[in-house]
């Protein structure tokens, strides 16, 4: 229950995210998630039992909702086009390098002084966010003309013509608030049902390969197949995220998107087989010496291949595939569909861990030939190409 009621408030901020970025602006809805987090945070500090346990742990998860959505958008609506790939990428590896660094003080202090480290980077944020300019797109919807121009000079520099993209922006904010609203059931009509299909089912199998399982449960999952101490092999994963989802985001835009979650889904596969087969060996007392080496060896495996395209190329590949007027219904579908997998797998990950350590690494592993089956069939290729393409090869 403590470790999936954050995904339950991840859910209900990402449902919300987009309402609130709209109404009170990107800063501001990152200030109110940074206030979530926080209150959060002291909720689980100063907790005397069950109850403000899950009461900080669904505050954070609901300010980690609102920033999964806000953040993407703020990077996407401030950057240049051409740092635009590069900074979306670098917003995951911050990601990644945060969760690392957890990990690892989470070896070397107690639980409650780790909590309080996770007011540090929402206090860096508050304050840092004093010192950037609103969304100059955001501006620009509301009707905020001279701010709109403001933020938008301050974010290119003093000296840089910026009469061609302001123009630029007016134009699209005007296209987008010609079309019509959507809903969330004109997504189920003919011409947008694909995209919706590829976008939901990627979420599925992303979230269904146990990711937030195996990354909640690591220490314990090292310690229940025989490792001395769960902190090391808490350690070498924590090593092992950072270093290959740098590999990843260099990959993306040269290898394609396809290849890359391909491949990450096979590395998927076999670190839960080899995980799996650890188990097996464990419960029918074969090659004892072995059963610490493959369940370490495939957690790692697992991670690193995961990291390298499952993570993040799902994400990526949502953003290009829908079209601009149904583009915010079917980012949230399919942000919630996201949180509902993450609380599915780690809810049910201790009940299926105890049913049959092996079974829930092998069923794991048959979501990620899934995964490869899937992609290889229906999802289109989707780097270097316009909307219009992306559409036409996904509607044949």
């Amino acid at each position: 229950m403590f470790g999936s009621i954050l995904t339950i408030g991840a859910m209900l901020g990402a449902v919300t995210s987009g309402r609130i970025a709209d109404l009170i602006g990107r800063k501001g809805a990152m200030r109110l998630s940074a206030a979530f987090c926080i209150t959060g945070w002291l909720a689980v500090y100063f907790s005397k039992g069950a109850l403000s346990l899950d009461i900080g742990r669904f505050s954070t998860g609901y300010g980690i909702g609102v920033f999964s959505y806000v953040v993407p958008i703020f990077i996407a609506e401030i950057a240049p086009k051409n740092l635009r790939g590069g900074l979306a990428t670098l917003n995951q590896l911050m990601i990644v390098t945060g969760s690392s660094v957890a990990f690892l003080m989470g070896t070397i202090i107690p639980w409650r002084t780790l909590a309080l480290t996770g007011l540090v980077p929402c206090t860096f944020l508050l304050v840092g966010l004093c010192f950037i300019p609103e969304s100059p797109r955001w501006l620009a919807k509301v009707g905020l003309s001279k701010e709109f121009q403001a933020a938008l000079r301050r974010l290119r520099g003093k000296d840089a013509d910026i009469t061609q993209e302001a123009a630029d922006i007016q134009v699209y904010i005007e296209t987008l608030q010609s079309l019509p609203k959507t809903t969330i059931l004109d997504l189920f009509q003919q011409k947008y049902f694909g995209s919706v299909i590829i976008g939901v089912a990627l979420m599925v199998f992303q979230q269904f390969g146990g990711i937030n399982g195996i990354t909640f449960y690591a220490s314990e999952t090292f310690a229940s197949a025989g490792l001395s101490s769960g902190k090391t092999g808490t350690i070498a994963y924590a090593c092992v995220q950072v270093p290959i989802t740098i590999a990843g985001a260099m990959l993306m835009d040269r290898s394609g998107r396809r290849p890359l979650i391909m491949v990450s889904a096979t590395g998927t596969f076999l670190g839960c087989f080899l995980a799996g087969t650890s188990f097996y060996l464990k419960d029918h007392n074969l090659l004892p010496e072995w059963v610490p080496i493959l369940a370490v060896g495939g957690v790692l495996i697992y991670i690193a291949s995961f990291s390298i395209g499952m993570g993040a190329v799902p994400w990526v590949i949502m953003s290009e595939i829908f079209p601009i007027n149904v583009k915010g219904v079917a980012g949230s579908l399919v942000v919630l569909v996201n949180w509902l997998g993450a609380w599915a797998v780690s809810y049910t990950f201790n009940f299926l861990m105890s049913w049959s350590p092996s079974g829930t690494f092998f069923v794991y592993s048959g979501f990620s030939v899934m995964t490869v089956l899937f992609v290889a069939k229906f999802v289109p290729e989707t780097k270097g190409k316009t909307l219009e393409e992306i559409q036409a090869s996904i509607n044949s």
